[in-house]
């Protein structure tokens, strides 16, 4: 290729450029990860699993996996686990909590398959200063807990995520689960860069994560979570956990990433096409957070400048990862073109071959901490390549189709707005004495006027309050709390406006 540039050499400036800057950006996050530390256990721990956690998960098909997942939450001792599914799945799911824990694994119930929805309703039963959303599949190490609470040592910090790996659904992984596994340690080095230089993370992946009880019970967040909304009339159930890492970010609350052995939690993927929706959801719900925390709630320019920086990156990565072929079908447009005529002397399959040595080489060093736990898949690295290009692809169709808001890997998911309507009337009959609630759809759900200093005031509907302002309940949370409340110094108040 260097011999190539004798032809015409301004053509490989540009590319030159910013080939230099992209790997020049990964050498810093390299550097960065590897002096990343993660924060240690105390001595005089303020945090005692027994007492303080609750790990709340939202499911509505849970296999025998789950008593596998139960087993490893249960060494750490927490003090509840909350599984929260829809009616129909009441039996089963009792079933299996039964035969893991029936003392400590309660399974409660909404009317509709709606993990937001779950989620509130798991947060509105919780009597702990932490809760634990997990995974229904989340294996965990037997010291994930304490490192997690460690965290919360620091009393500025609202929510703790952890590093994760892939863990085979059979005997061996299929060429899904390693380009999943591939992902997950670029993400691994990713967090552990961005936590060390500014403390901030693109997101607390929601496959477990850690919050302090008080920020989750405000009402203003129960209301933003299940009421969420894109363009102010598609709502969204899917990217809840983009959600609560960008209220930690617009409320004023740190975040960490405990990211080492002690804390990497084991996951499954799809082990086969399906995989590829996952991947899909996951990209729109990446578009449509990473744009309003950049263009709408700019909160991150000035908490974490760094994360903010990698979200503007990820804006342009599918356009800069499509010039590299399109400047090679160039070239070998112009390897085919005599040299008298202006084409240039080197055959097109020298350029394919120099193209696909440099692919190579350059994807198999950013896979390295994988393969050096893993050096049998570096025979993946051509379907990681190809993945590569396929997700650029990806990218770009996802921008054009946010509008899409399904879960598109889980049989059984509903209309969101349905299922939230349903909540809405539930909450307005118990609220009026009516123990008979009639489930209907509301006419319309979205009014920007009754929330106006909400930071997600854009998205989010009328309050359930609104009609009986009496009754709606005065729960705030700060940043610089303290775990007992009050005699702690935790800026609360609990009560009801009168």
């Amino acid at each position: 290729m260097l011999y190539l540039t004798s032809d015409n050499f301004p053509v490989f400036v540009p590319f030159g450029v910013i080939g230099f800057y992209r790997y020049l950006w990964f050498l810093i996050r390299v550097a960065a990860a590897y002096t990343y530390r993660p924060i240690p256990l105390p001595e005089n721990p303020t945090y005692i699993a027994s007492e303080d956690v609750t790990i709340i998960v939202p499911t509505i098909d849970a296999g025998e996996e789950f008593k596998e997942a139960a087993n490893s939450w249960l060494v750490g001792k927490p003090k509840e686990i909350l599984i929260i599914t829809e009616e129909k799945m009441l039996g089963p799911l009792q079933d299996l909590a039964n035969q893991v824990d029936p003392e400590r694994i309660r399974v409660l119930t909404v009317p509709f398959a709606n993990k937001r929805l779950q989620m509130s309703h798991g947060i509105k039963n919780c009597t702990t200063d932490i809760i634990v959303f997990a995974d229904d599949d989340a294996i965990w190490p037997p010291t994930l807990l304490p490192y997690v609470l460690a965290c919360f040592e620091d009393q500025k910090v609202g929510g703790v995520g952890t590093s994760q790996r892939v863990q085979p659904c059979g005997d061996r992984m299929t060429v899904w689960e390693v380009l999943a596994a591939f992902r997950l340690t670029i993400r691994n080095i990713e967090i552990a860069c961005s936590t060390h230089i500014d403390g901030g993370i693109p997101c607390l992946s929601g496959r477990t994560a850690a919050y302090r009880t008080v920020i989750l019970k405000d009402p203003e967040f129960l209301h933003g979570f299940t009421h969420d909304y894109w363009l102010g009339k598609y709502q969204l159930n899917s990217g809840d956990d983009k959600f609560l890492t960008r209220w930690m970010v617009s409320h004023g609350w740190s975040t960490y990433v405990q990211c080492c052995k002690e804390a990497e939690l084991l996951s499954t993927m799809k082990p086969n096409w399906r995989f590829l929706k996952q991947v899909l959801r996951w990209t729109r719900n990446t578009w449509r957070s990473d744009m309003r925390s950049l263009f709408m709630e700019r909160y991150i320019w000035t908490a974490h400048p760094y994360v903010a920086y990698t979200m503007v990156d990820k804006l342009f990565n599918p356009f800069t990862l499509l010039v590299g072929p399109c400047l090679v079908s160039y070239l070998i447009y112009k390897s085919t073109i005599p040299i008298d005529s202006g084409g240039y002397h080197l055959p097109w399959w020298n350029i394919i071959l120099s193209y696909m040595v440099w692919l190579t080489a350059t994807r198999t060093a950013k896979l390295l901490p994988h393969l050096w736990q893993r050096p049998q898949d570096i025979i993946y690295v051509p379907a990681f390549i190809a993945f590569g290009y396929y997700f650029a692809v990806m990218k770009l169709y996802a921008l054009c189709t946010l509008h899409e808001t399904g879960w598109g890997t889980r049989a059984g998911i509903g209309d969101a707005s349905a299922a939230t309507a349903a909540m809405d009337n539930n909450e307005k009959a118990a609220a009026a004495g009516n123990n008979n609630p009639v489930y209907q759809q509301r006419v319309d759900p979205y009014n920007n006027s009754q929330n106006p200093f909400s930071p997600f005031r854009d998205q989010a509907p009328p309050s359930p309050y609104q009609d009986n302002p009496s009754q709606t309940p005065i729960y705030a949370a700060r940043a610089g709390g303290n775990r007992r409340g009050e005699e702690e110094g935790m800026e609360m108040q609990v009560g009801y406006a009168r």
